[in-house]
């Protein structure tokens, strides 16, 4: 799994699409779109799967359940996630997320919620993942994986 995270507006989904090579045949699913969060991806018969705007899924989420529960559904999702991509060599995972974790905490109880939902997804994720590059400004950095990682 490769995880992309930034600001918004900073250039995550321009930056995968010039670092990967995108066929006809793979697939692009974004919560912007208005797709929902794939808990599985058995039925994803591509090498290469984009999944974009996980914070959305995560308040999406915050919005119909407990923190325990966000985390307990996540959690499946990245154990999903793992499967699919280890099942053929071929498949790619790539994971977009906006960072909402800066700045000022939110008053609203469940914009708090959400933010901490997602800082515990982001963290998560990055864990799992092989690879994760932070976008600035269309710049990437590596903190995770490839020649330094």
């Amino acid at each position: 799994m490769h995880f992309i995270t930034g600001g918004a507006f900073n250039g995550k989904r321009a930056w995968v699409k010039r670092s990967y090579t995108f066929m006809e045949t793979d697939s692009w699913l974004s919560a912007y779109d208005g797709h929902v969060l794939p808990v599985e991806l058995k039925e994803k018969d591509v090498e290469l799967l984009v999944l974009e705007g996980i914070e959305i899924w995560i308040k999406r989420l915050t919005d119909q359940y407990d923190a325990g529960k966000c985390r307990e559904i996540w959690d499946q999702c990245l154990i999903n996630w793992e499967r699919w991509e280890k099942e053929q060599e071929q498949h790619q995972l790539i994971i977009i997320g906006t960072d909402i974790m800066k700045g000022i905490v939110p008053i609203e109880k469940e914009n708090r919620i959400w933010r901490d939902a997602a800082g515990w997804a982001f963290q998560d994720l990055a864990a799992k993942a092989d690879k994760v590059d932070l976008i600035w400004y269309g710049i990437n950095q590596t903190i995770k994986g490839g020649e330094n990682g």
